[in-house]
């Protein structure tokens, strides 16, 4: 069983930057990144295959959020900047055991989770 270990949320400004990443205890061929809002339904917003590098967005987050991975540390990264208040939520990454069918978006293609970690922007 592979454990997913998050870090980086906290309080920040609108218009401000954060880095969450996420260690991964075994071996992962992807990660991604999802998110959750009081009241609201889990939703994408990134991904990075460790196969040739391949990134993936939600269109809410393009331009401003960049993420990354290490194949070697089994670890991911995502950079946001330019937040925005409605970039508030709990932040899940996700990883996966195989690219096969993997659909990056789709939380069902995602064989472990993270913990979640709080992100709050304020206005």
């Amino acid at each position: 069983q592979v454990q997913l270990v998050e870090s980086g949320g906290g309080l920040v400004q609108a218009g401000g930057s954060l880095r969450l990443s996420c260690a991964a205890s075994g071996r992962i061929y992807g990660m991604g990144w999802f998110r959750q809002a009081p009241g609201k339904e889990r939703e994408f917003v990134a991904a990075v295959s460790w196969s040739g590098g391949s990134t993936f967005y939600a269109d809410s987050v393009k331009g401003r959020f960049a993420i990354s991975g290490d194949n070697a540390k089994n670890t991911a990264y995502l950079q946001m900047n330019s937040l925005k208040p409605e970039d508030t939520a709990v932040y899940y990454c996700a990883a996966v055991q195989t690219l096969v069918a993997w659909y990056p978006s789709s939380a069902r293609h995602y064989d472990y989770w993270g913990q979640g970690t709080q992100v709050t922007v304020s206005s």
